[in-house]
């Protein structure tokens, strides 16, 4: 129940800034788990807290908290999450060197 716990938090924090449709989906899947209040399912975000002996109110405003911050830390930075552009120009100016194997 651990390893859901974690791997669900893992997913909230890696995706918020998703662009891809797949990273939007899991950390939607993930947030969407986290703010379930049924409890009835075996491996339910209330179920497993109760198993563990955590309070599950607390995390979410925890998660929902940090959430905003790297969202509001996101859009005055200015650009999106993920690896910056590169150039794609050519690395050499002039096609007509070559770089020695010996050298």
């Amino acid at each position: 129940m651990l390893a859901v716990l974690e791997n669900a938090i893992e997913y909230f924090q890696k995706y918020v800034l998703a662009r891809n449709p797949r990273g939007k989906q899991l950390f939607q899947e993930a947030e969407e788990w986290f703010l379930e209040k049924d409890g009835e399912a075996l491996y339910s975000f209330e179920n497993i807290c109760e198993t563990l002996g955590l309070h599950p109110d607390p995390i979410r405003k925890g998660l929902l908290a940090w959430k905003e911050a790297k969202l509001k830390l996101s859009s005055v930075e200015g650009h999106p999450a993920g690896r910056p552009k590169v150039a794609r120009s050519p690395v050499f100016k002039h096609p007509s060197i070559r770089l020695s194997k010996t050298a």
